[in-house]
Parts: structure tokens; sequence; C-alpha cells
């Protein structure tokens, strides 16, 4: 039965005086409108984005992000680029190669992937044969002084400028005793890791016309670049930019240190520290403030203080509902082996207990958002190629 054209018209009249209301009302208040656009026209504008490429830069809270993609992979059965065949990076520190991605070497038609999310050294054009043309990047940067420090604490055994110094102080007083360019390579986390992890060379001269054009490389394939000091708000924004929900970007910190071997430095070794990863630098502190830019012009300031008062509430809640104790235990405290992190250097890594109270549907929610990087990989190669041998990580089985 049709309704009445009087009521329909009655109908749509309300609804214009209902939106003006609200137009008025933010006026009057004096608040941003865009906060009340999830009331108005919803709080994404189109389907979520599935095809993402995240350069995984290294000591930058990296980790918790690639938990976030795994796990947007696994819910949303997304294929995901990984390492062939027992390998657990792209390649690096070499330039990243397509071959380095299990499933291209099959006939046929070239395959393209939904995510990438693992280590490599940036190299677009071998990146493009593996990603969709609509693919979204995005990558993450940290303060180059505490990213040269968490290096030197992970890497401390297996890198030579590190071995060869006998702390991190001893380096910054005279870097270039113990840090070799003839060591190749294998130096790559001693100098400018960030500008490395990018494709760029971390030994050249911070030239401005060098910097800037390489800075201008950057921000022409990056959509989008996260801060680590202030990951709750660029979590935001990528949620924002890539149309997902909020469970999609909760995450607990993955890969972290504890407190106690997180080393201090003084104002002088921190000058030191910024002198010698001066390309570093530069680059930080560009999408540091491009970061805020950004975040001003897509949410205003109210939108994101609102959104990020969400995000941690979310995971406060998930902490409270998943983790034994609602916090992060050391390494040696980890009852279920396949949950215990890798140690490396002299870093203590953290990782969690889950309740044992938890029904099977939480437990599974839980288990994805703790399951640290190796294990997880392992878990994703063991579904995407059941027909291939697993992946196997020696230090579970020591």
């Amino acid at each position: 039965m049709l309704s009445p054209p009087g009521g329909t018209q009655r109908c749509f009249q309300a609804i214009l005086l209902l939106a003006l209301i609200v137009f008025l009302l933010a006026g009057f208040l004096h608040r941003d409108i865009r906060l009340f656009e999830p009331l108005l026209w919803g709080q994404a504008e189109g389907p979520p984005v599935i095809n993402v490429m995240f350069l995984k830069t290294h000591k930058t809270a990296s980790s918790t992000v690639l938990n976030i993609l795994f796990r947007f992979a696994e819910t949303h059965n997304l294929s995901v680029a990984l390492p062939a065949g027992s390998r657990f990076h792209l390649g690096y520190p070499w330039l990243f190669l397509a071959r380095y991605v299990e499933g291209l070497e099959s006939p046929g038609p070239q395959r393209h992937f939904n995510i990438m999310c693992n280590h490599l050294r940036f190299n677009l054009p071998e990146v493009q044969k593996v990603m969709p043309d609509d693919t979204f990047y995005f990558s993450i940067l940290r303060n180059p002084v505490f990213q040269l420090e968490s290096a030197f604490a992970y890497y401390r055994k297996d890198v030579p400028a590190f071995r060869a110094a006998g702390s991190l102080d001893a380096f910054l007083a005279s870097p270039r005793t113990y840090y070799h360019r003839g060591a190749g390579l294998r130096n790559a986390p001693a100098r400018n890791g960030m500008w490395f992890d990018l494709g760029f060379d971390n030994d050249a001269p911070a030239d401005e016309a060098y910097v800037r054009a390489r800075l201008a490389d950057v921000e022409r394939r990056f959509q989008l670049v996260l801060i680590a000091e202030h990951l709750d708000e660029s979590l935001v924004l990528l949620r924002h930019l890539l149309r997902w929900r909020l469970d999609d970007v909760v995450a607990f910190p993955l890969n972290s240190r504890s407190p106690r071997s997180v080393a201090g430095l003084s104002p002088e070794a921190r000058a030191r520290a910024r002198r010698w990863c001066a390309l570093d630098w530069r680059l930080y502190e560009h999408f540091n403030r491009t970061l805020w830019a950004r975040v001003r012009a897509e949410l205003g300031p109210r939108r994101l203080r609102s959104e990020v008062a969400r995000l941690r509430a979310r995971r406060r809640e998930l902490a409270a509902r998943c983790l034994q104790d609602g916090e992060a235990k050391n390494g040696s405290q980890i009852t279920d082996r396949r949950l215990r992190p890798y140690q490396s250097g002299v870093a203590d890594i953290m990782g969690y207990n889950l309740r044992r109270d938890l029904d099977n549907q939480t437990r599974q929610m839980c288990l994805r958002m703790v399951t640290p990087e190796l294990q997880y990989m392992a878990h994703l190669y063991a579904r995407q190629f059941p027909g291939k041998p697993p992946k196997n990580i020696p230090f579970l089985e020591e």
C-alpha cells in the first residue's frame, strides 16, 4: 500500500529540519561540524580498503602494526605476501625482489596479494609485481634516537659495529671507530636504519637537495606515514583512511622490551645520535609534521580526541577480558610456549598470557591479538599454502 504523498513530504521535511538543527547547534557551540558526520552520514564512506602494503621498518613499533594487518587478513580471508620457503623475511637486507614471495614461482598469470607487511627493503618496481594497482601504501617511523637505542639492544650480537662497541654510549662517542662501510649490509641497522629500509643509501651525505628529493619520493609513494610516538593518533587516522572498524585497529604492544632493558641516554648522547643518524632525523621531523597536518585536515582536533579515547577504552576493555593480570609479562613468564616471543641480543621482549576462563570464541579473538610475529606468520603460511612444508621456528623447539 502506497504512503500518502503528504506523509512522505512531512518525513522529508523532518529530516531536513533535524539536519539543520544539528548544524546550527554546532555553530552555536563553536564545535567542529565533522564531529557530527558519523551521525549524519555514517562512519565509513564506501567499502573497506583490502589491498594494503605496509613497509615494516625496524624497531619502530611495526610488529604491533603487523599484527593488526595479519588479523585483518585472517578475519577477511585475504591473501598475504609471505616469505618463500623457510625464510622469515622478504630478502632483507637486500633490496626486495618479487621472487622472495611464496607463490610467485608458479606458472600462469602473475599473482597478486591483498596484504604485504613483512620486513623488506623497499624496491617499488618489484613490490608492484606483487601488489595490485590500487594498493594503499603506508609505513611507520620512530624518533631516531630511541630507534637506534632499541636497535643496539636487539642487534648487539649480530651487527659488527655494535658488537665491537662495549655500550651504546661508547659507540656514539666515536661511531666511526666501530662502523666501517666494508662490513656492507650487515652494519645497516647501525646508521640511518629507517632511511635504509626505504631503499635509500644510509651512508649518503645529508645534502639538502638530496634529502628533499628523497622525502618527495616517499610522499609520492606512501599515502600515510605513522609515527610510533603517536601511535594511537596514527591508528585513528589509518582507520579513517582504510574505512576499517574500531576493533580492526585495536592492538596490544608486541615485540616491546621490558623497562629494565631500555638504556637511558644523556642529552649529549642523544645529540650525537641525531647527528650520526642525520638522514633518519630529517625523515622523522618531516613526517611527524605531515602526520599532524593530515590529522587536522582529515579529522580535526575534537574528533581526534574522541576517537583516540574510544580506541584506548576498547584496548583496556580487551586487555581485561583477554589477558592474565591484564598486562604484558617478561618472556620467561609466558606459560604457553607457542606464545613466547623471540628473544634477541640483550633485549627482554615482553609477551602475554591469556586468561584461562575464556570461551572458545573469545579465546580465538584474544589469541590472534597476542600471537608473536614469527608464530603468526608461520600460522598464516600453513593456512595459505597447506601443500608446502610448514615453517619451523627453532627457538620454540629448544
